[in-house]
């Protein structure tokens, strides 16, 4: 999930008209999630996927976004966040459901045995002896918990959609005529949450520990959910703080991430599969605006 997983050419920068005779709006939020073969966008009201099958035709969908943060709850700090990512993942089945030829990232068996070896050596590792050092089993627990997602960029062409979704959609945000010309990396990538989920994560469960003898996994997954949600608002600040010193610190180690292993430069075939993605999700948004 990147752009705006909480938190993504054009020949023009399709801004909407306000209507108003006040000029253009400002360009829309939007956030995505590379596909294996292309490339799903969701918006404030809709989503809209581009994939190409194994024919070399090219398929597009959309349709109604979900809405799990009406009213107060969408500004209620470390329940948004969490609420928001739940609207992105509700998407997911909607768009493989009307484009079967969509693939989804993880739709590879070589992942399916990444994840369930990643959760089992986690188990293992927090079950092992007591006088081992926390700090370290739970580092290793942590870390493990990313390997599918390193097994799912490798030998495919999700790396290149993964670019695809940030190039077409800073594109669109920057009145950029030619996504070509966009940067491969992403400052709202959900990249930049892995770092300080991470240690979010490790110190969450850390904590658990200190507090409760044998915490089940009740205990563990609720401090899971808070990671998630303090990450999140960690997300959010950078965003509306960019020029701090914490913003660039947060936003490095996901930037690295971004430019060395979750993206590559992709292909022109590629780009227009990304392009009918964002051409999809503007006409959808207008309908519904």
């Amino acid at each position: 999930m990147s752009p705006d997983a909480p938190s993504e050419a054009i020949e023009e920068p399709m801004l909407a008209s306000s209507g108003n005779g006040a000029g253009p709006d400002p360009p829309l939020r939007l956030g995505g999630m590379a596909l294996r073969n292309g490339l799903l966008i969701h918006g404030p009201r809709s989503w809209a996927v581009a994939a190409r099958g194994s024919d070399g035709d090219l398929g597009v969908a959309s349709g109604r976004k979900p809405s799990f943060t009406p009213g107060r709850l969408s500004r209620i700090p470390l329940m948004r966040g969490p609420l928001r990512l739940l609207e992105a993942l509700a998407v997911i089945p909607l768009a493989r459901r009307s484009l079967p030829a969509a693939r989804l990232p993880f739709e590879d068996p070589r992942v399916a045995v990444a994840a369930l070896a990643a959760a089992a050596l986690a188990r293992t590792v927090r079950a092992g002896q007591p006088e081992e050092p926390s700090l370290l089993r739970e580092g290793i627990a942590s870390a493990l918990s990313v390997a599918p997602a390193f097994v799912a960029l490798r030998g495919s062409e999700l790396a290149a959609y993964h670019a695809v979704e940030h190039k077409v959609i800073a594109a669109y945000e920057q009145g950029l005529p030619d996504p070509a010309e966009a940067a491969k990396e992403h400052e709202r990538c959900g990249s930049n949450l892995l770092a300080p989920l991470l240690l979010l994560s490790i110190a969450g469960q850390l904590l658990i520990e200190r507090l409760l003898e044998e915490p089940g996994q009740l205990a563990r997954g609720a401090a899971g959910v808070a990671s998630v949600s303090l990450a999140v608002e960690m997300f959010a600040w950078a965003e509306r703080h960019p020029d701090s010193a914490f913003t660039h610190a947060f936003r490095r180690p996901g930037h690295e991430i971004q430019r060395l292993i979750a993206t590559r430069e992709p292909t022109g075939e590629q780009l227009e599969v990304g392009t009918a993605a964002l051409t999809e999700i503007l006409r959808m948004e207008s309908i519904l605006r």
